[in-house]
């Protein structure tokens, strides 16, 4: 018994003091424009409304088809923001080093033995200043219709986000389309060093490349003399097949063989990319989704991100990011707006589903990134990830709702999904160099099935989809939508209501939590069970201090599933719910005129 109090009272003042936490940094905040939370939707254009049946494993364009700009139609972004959308992330767009030949169309082509599948990798950039001609209907008019799908988005009250890849581009990197004046990477390097600090690559001298793939015989064979380093910052001539072999790393300034950083004079590289960033801000993207950006030193970030600012001041930058020891300093100094929320929540989410954690370990996801909550990006699905449907993770993405509704309300932050998540997509194919691991391809030219018939020729609607797809999409839209219709989702405080309740219901299947701005109070109460709960949620008096709550008896509404009912609201009297499995609810009680008089 002992042990226990002392549990509760070690809890309650980790709680407490980061509660304080949270309410120095609703006051200290740089506040978002419009106080939208945004609810990003990542588009992959290559298989996005590919009306392809059939297509076969390592199939060409030709045989498999390919998304286009155009086929993102205004019918297609409408139903997207009817998810409760902001943000649109086009992934892919820059021109990556492809198998299909382009030459035709003034188009250098890639060597095929240094490209992952037939389509290739979008994060091998062949030309930061081209976007790929895979997706255009007309190639020589490629950058055109992007520029309309652009003002199409724009147009559908949605935003733009693209990838910026900094940190490594294509073994055979080279700009067709670069304005007057600009030079390629690597134009001006000397090779005959392993480090110099305007080298836009680093180098292994007097050694060919020669990874664990072959590269050919005769006049098709690729050779590169002398070997550059490749961009999973592998300094062997020889990389393995499972590492980035295609792609070269970029040198920002940084001499890895004596730890020393070189940055002024600023070096060359990032000069070039403060230019693309530039350029695709030129042409009206909201925001930047940069890929890997813990290998590229903070410094650059700091510099760049703070001078697109100064010209174009809307602009987002969103970061992949894995290492927690670089959340705060990539904020408070590299400029970003959003990071990854990968190892915390996600990691964490995945593992209370497939039963290897319990759902209170969901506090410590907060704790961990207290202060800078409100910028991390939740998600469940991307493109790096499995997705949820898949046999490899869950079997059944209607058992991840509860995890859905977590990710999606437990913060101010943005919550991002992937296109083909909100059908349920198993990814059960395997279409070629990705093979059959639970994602969705992005090497290969394929078609989706979900997606597909969802296209269904162009209407985009519901019509072909089964009965679950329909009824998944919908509650998506449902928890969704609320993000923004609700303030108390997308700009209230956050209160942890487990440490209070760990006698009064199943705390490794169920997490509690409330939501709270101005007079309304949101209590979440997430079921990760196979069974009903029915639990008795205490809300302490501190939360009721610290949020500002006044006891009462109210006229509470369930948001999820419509239900209402009489509620009293007071730290002596438990709120009894009632979750159904693999579910979650949300009572929305408004203090200031549903309040019942005794």
């Amino acid at each position: 018994m002992v042990t226990r109090q002392y549990l509760l009272l070690a809890s309650f003042l980790s709680h407490f003091l980061a509660v304080c936490s949270i309410l120095i940094t609703i006051f200290v905040q740089i506040p978002q424009s419009s106080d939208m939370k945004p609810i990003i939707y990542q588009l992959f254009p290559r298989w996005f409304a590919n009306p392809v049946q059939n297509p076969v494993p390592n199939g060409t364009i030709q045989q498999n088809g390919c998304g286009k700009f155009n086929s993102i139609t205004a019918t297609a972004l409408r139903s997207i923001k009817g998810l409760g959308v902001t943000h649109v992330w086009y992934t892919g767009v820059i021109e990556h080093s492809t198998k299909t030949d382009y030459q035709q169309f003034g188009i250098r082509s890639s060597n095929p033995h240094v490209v992952k599948g037939n389509a290739g990798s979008p994060y091998s950039i062949r030309d930061y200043y081209d976007v790929d001609p895979d997706l255009a209907v007309s190639v020589p008019s490629r950058m055109q219709e992007f520029e309309a799908l652009i003002e199409r988005t724009h147009k559908a009250g949605l935003k733009v986000i693209i990838d910026f890849v900094p940190n490594h581009l294509a073994r055979e990197y080279h700009s067709d389309s670069c304005p007057a004046g600009v030079e390629d990477f690597g134009s001006a390097d000397d090779s005959s060093k392993a480090f110099a600090p305007d080298n836009n690559f680093y180098y292994i001298p007097g050694v060919p490349f020669s990874p664990s793939i072959p590269l050919g015989d005769g006049d098709d064979a690729y050779r590169e003399f002398p070997a550059k380093v490749t961009g999973n910052d592998c300094f062997s001539p020889s990389p393995s097949v499972c590492d980035w072999y295609e792609t070269v790393k970029l040198n920002y300034g940084v001499d890895y063989a004596t730890g020393e950083h070189h940055f002024s004079p600023v070096p060359d590289t990032w000069h070039k990319m403060l230019h693309i960033l530039r350029f695709w801000a030129a042409k009206g993207v909201d925001a930047f989704r940069c890929d890997m950006v813990f290998m590229v030193p903070v410094e650059f970030w700091h510099w760049a991100i703070g001078r697109i600012k100064e010209e174009f001041p809307h602009i987002l930058f969103i970061a992949e990011i894995y290492d927690v020891a670089l959340y705060r300093p990539f904020i408070s100094y590299g400029g970003f707006d959003f990071l990854y929320d990968k190892v915390t929540l996600y990691d964490t989410l995945r593992d209370i589903l497939t039963c290897r954690k319990p759902a209170s370990a969901l506090t410590s996801c907060w704790q961990t990134v207290d202060g800078i909550n409100g910028h991390m990006l939740c998600f469940l699905e991307n493109h790096d990830e499995q997705r949820i449907a898949s046999p490899q993770f869950l079997g059944n993405a209607a058992k991840a709702l509860p995890a859905l509704v977590v990710a999606s309300t437990i913060s101010t932050a943005p919550f991002m999904l992937y296109s083909g998540q909100e059908l349920g997509e198993p990814a059960t194919d395997a279409e070629g160099f990705s093979g059959l691991d639970g994602r969705t391809t992005i090497f290969d030219y394929w078609s989706v099935d979900s997606l597909r018939r969802w296209y269904n020729g162009g209407k985009f609607s519901t019509a072909l989809l089964s009965a679950d797809e329909k009824w998944l999409r919908k509650t998506y839209a449902k928890v969704l939508s609320l993000c923004n219709a609700e303030p108390a989702i997308a700009q209230g405080a956050f209160y942890d209501l487990m440490y209070v309740n760990y006698d009064n219901f199943d705390s490794s299947k169920i997490f509690a939590y409330l939501r709270h701005h101005g007079n309304d109070t949101i209590l979440v109460v997430a079921n990760f069970a196979d069974e009903v709960a029915n639990a008795a949620v205490t809300i302490p008096e501190h939360a009721f201090c610290f949020l500002g709550i006044s006891p009462g008896t109210y006229l509470a509404t369930e948001l999820l599933h419509g239900s209402q009912t009489t509620v009293t609201l007071s730290p002596q009297s438990p709120f009894s719910v009632v979750v159904q499995p693999h579910n979650a609810v949300m009572w929305k009680i408004v203090e200031n005129n549903e309040k019942i008089k005794g």
